[in-house]
């Protein structure tokens, strides 16, 4: 009798706590064509462009769930979440037009409104997954601090493991969005949400990955410009550097620097310097290894060494513009006190680099 005293006050505390939620102007901030409609027997909505964004700002931690319809059309649609503004949540979409893809499902948190999937790709952050188009299919978040799984259909197993969320714990709204401009379409129904500090996961959750030895751990970044500035030097314009203001920039254990967490992009200002100060006990030279999105330009000294292009698409159809120990150069050091500076410019999908100077015997590296 007491076992099940206790599990109907347990039954009752859950059903209190999930709240479904009507999709109306009373609870929802619309930013976006929306219109109700009944599908496949379900009550809900079809959003052709744009987002919606529940009121309520207090989810942190617990179940979101909702059905929801896909088309076999190249758009992005999906959910955020713990959303503080419109420039800065988490976000899970679905790629329906790379089904069976190791791609077909992203995560990738949001800073100033810029978008990272070209920085966070790979386990933890995008799967394969089958979706079943134009029908209703269950769609599943169950968070929990910086851990986090999404189901899609079969709700006994994720699609998705999010080892570690990459934005500050705190609470914040829950987004709807579509992805894409109309004619693109998508469903959702039988909206749910549930505030639990302790909901149930069964992924497999990894330790956040750790950066190769010789990883240059936290850089001077500068603010904005624009990276035209830079087009008709061999050196950095002393007129620019002179206008910089520098602020410290930590980076994530993998040594990703996320250049947006401090920077805000603009079309008039898409670019940055990052630097470090390199002390040698001699003149030597060193390689350096490094990763950038989306162009580089490479200084030792204030003299151009290097410059590359890792834009989307720029290389072949296929070249997504991911971010990796792709080059290298080798830095003529003198003794004493040298100077590393990377003009980093973005367009879309991620603004970031990292850097390995593997060898540091005879160096001391400060940002």
């Amino acid at each position: 009798m007491k076992a099940l005293l206790l599990i109907l006050v347990f039954a009752s505390h859950y059903t209190l706590a999930q709240t479904t939620v009507p999709f109306d102007e009373s609870h929802w901030a619309i930013a976006g064509k929306m219109t109700k409609e009944t599908f496949q027997g379900k009550d809900g909505i079809r959003l052709t462009d744009g987002k919606i964004v529940l009121k309520d700002s207090t989810f942190t931690n617990g179940i979101i769930e909702f059905d929801m319809t896909l088309t076999n059309t190249r758009y992005f649609p999906g959910f955020g979440f713990r959303m503080q503004d419109n420039n800065n949540y988490e976000d899970v979409y679905l790629r329906p037009h790379r089904m069976n893809n190791p791609d077909a499902m992203q995560y990738m948190p949001v800073f100033n409104s810029q978008e990272s999937w070209q920085l966070y790709h790979g386990d933890g952050y995008s799967a394969t997954v089958t979706y079943s188009l134009d029908e209703w299919i269950h769609i599943k978040l169950v968070v929990r601090c910086s851990q986090a799984e999404v189901y899609v259909g079969d709700q006994r197993k994720p699609a998705l493991v999010i080892h570690h969320l990459k934005r500050e714990v705190k609470p914040g709204r829950i987004m709807l969005d579509n992805g894409a401009p109309a004619p693109a379409i998508a469903r959702f129904a039988n909206f749910q949400y549930t505030k639990s500090d302790n909901p149930t996961m069964v992924g497999t959750f990894k330790p956040e990955a750790s950066a190769q030895p010789g990883t240059i751990m936290s850089w001077q970044i500068s603010t904005t410009f624009n990276e035209k500035q830079l087009q008709a030097d061999y050196s950095i314009p002393q007129d620019l550097a002179s206008r910089l203001t520098w602020q410290a920039l930590p980076a994530e254990p993998s040594g990703l620097i996320n250049l947006s967490r401090i920077r805000k992009l603009s079309e008039a200002a898409n670019a940055v310097f990052a630097k470090v100060t390199i002390l040698s006990d001699k003149p030597q030279i060193r390689k350096f290894q490094f990763g950038f999105s989306d162009r580089v330009k490479v200084y030792c000294n204030g003299r151009l060494l290097y410059s590359g292009e890792d834009v989307f698409l720029s290389r072949d159809y296929r070249f997504l513009g991911t971010i990796g120990y792709f080059d290298e150069v080798y830095l003529d050091l003198k003794k004493g006190k040298n100077e590393l500076w990377m003009a980093i410019s973005e367009d879309f999908g991620g603004w970031g680099l990292k850097g390995i100077i593997a060898d540091q015997a005879g160096l001391t590296i400060e940002p």
